[in-house]
């Protein structure tokens, strides 16, 4: 971790301190100080805690600004890779906005500086010295090193600990719908002359958007004034809007531009927000909600249900024998229409537990049982 103000406020994950009985800062001077969390933010891996008895000379980290980074810019991770303390390490950034399956608020920066176990929470800062991002996370087959590591934008944790700091927890926004992206085969079903924006695969019943109007196989393209451009986006702005407020959603339907405004709801953990890609990514596949398009698409005689449009080579589903164009429909035994009853099922799972899948194929049903 790091600190960043004189009141003794230390930034880290979420992960290095969650299950701690005990926290202790120890600074570079080798200075040990007892420290308490102030809140935890398990969506985005981000942690606040506060030095109990801060000293007032406290060395401070200046926080910059991680929407300027640009891909290619020198950057420096620092941390304690194997206990090895206050190691310095250099590379470039490999490229922002990753998604990596953490959560529905992924927005990494990537780079290619040697980020190791032990190096969570330490910060990634530019070459004038100021933190540009919180290091989270590596790729690794082998549990070191490959070049591959993750860290949070300093911006998204500037935003989490403003909350962290006033609430002692992070309050999102919520419209209650679950939305995935936009394919140039989707686009070019739904009449839509760019590929962008979030699809709407189902949308909670008295929720924000089924309030306002929304249906599934709508395109939201803007949201409160500001431009989807991809399926990602709008969880983060939705996330960050103040829960109440009412913003204006430009939405594509049967072709045709719409406005509707929204009254943005407060998200509650069990409420569904995530793509289903998200959710999943573990079996290999990905289903989407039969639409009367994809209906016609596949050449199918139902117009409900999940359809699997991808089965990904090797993976669990491809190995248990799921394939493109099966229609599911019963999850361990739970009937399964609509894109929140699919992802609802898939939540249910236990790490490692067998799913029975339930899926007409032409005109037989049959079950197949897949184990992540």
């Amino acid at each position: 971790g790091f600190i960043i103000d004189r009141e003794g406020y230390v930034l880290t994950n979420n992960h290095v301190v969650a299950e701690a009985d005990e926290i202790k800062v120890k600074l570079s001077n080798e200075k040990e100080y007892d420290a308490k969390i102030v809140g935890r933010d398990e969506k985005t891996d981000i942690a606040l805690i506060k030095i109990t008895k801060a000293p007032s000379d406290l060395p401070v980290a200046v926080l910059g600004n991680s929407d300027a980074l640009e891909v290619g810019e020198w950057v420096m991770a620092i941390g304690n890779p194997f206990g090895l303390q206050e190691t310095v390490t250099v590379g470039v950034v490999s490229a922002k906005w990753r998604k990596i399956g953490a959560g529905p608020y992924d927005d990494f920066i990537q780079t290619d500086a040697s980020i190791n176990p032990g190096n969570s929470g330490g910060p990634l800062f530019n070459l004038n010295g100021e933190v540009v991002g919180i290091n989270t996370a590596i790729y690794t087959p082998s549990g070191g090193n490959i070049g591959i590591g993750f860290a949070s934008p300093i911006n998204l944790a500037k935003k989490i600990v403003k909350q962290l700091k006033e609430k002692g927890k992070v309050i999102r926004g919520w419209l209650g719908v679950v939305v995935q992206e936009v394919t140039p085969e989707l686009a070019n079903s739904f009449g839509l002359k760019e590929v962008k924006g979030a699809l709407v695969a189902d949308v909670e019943k008295g929720g924000p958007a089924d309030n306002a109007g929304l249906k599934s196989g709508d395109v939201i393209v803007m949201f409160d004034g500001r431009e989807i451009t991809k399926m990602s986006d709008l969880p983060l702005m939705v996330a960050e809007t103040e829960v109440g407020k009412k913003v204006k959603l430009k939405v594509i339907r049967d072709g045709n531009e719409k406005e509707f405004t929204v009254a943005v709801g407060e998200l509650r953990d069990k409420e569904l927000v995530a793509s289903s890609e998200e959710e999943e990514r573990n079996l290999g596949l990905t289903a989407e909600q039969i639409t009367p398009e994809l209906a016609r698409r596949y050449g199918l005689s139902e117009d409900e249900g999940i359809l699997i449009t991808q089965v990904d080579p090797g993976s669990p589903a491809d190995e248990a024998g799921i394939k493109r164009g099966d229609i599911i429909k019963e999850i361990n035994g739970k009937p399964v229409k609509t894109m929140a009853q699919y992802l609802k099922a898939l939540e249910r799972r236990k790490e490692g537990e067998t799913i029975r899948f339930y899926v007409r194929r032409g005109k037989n049903s049959i079950y197949i049982a897949v184990k992540p």
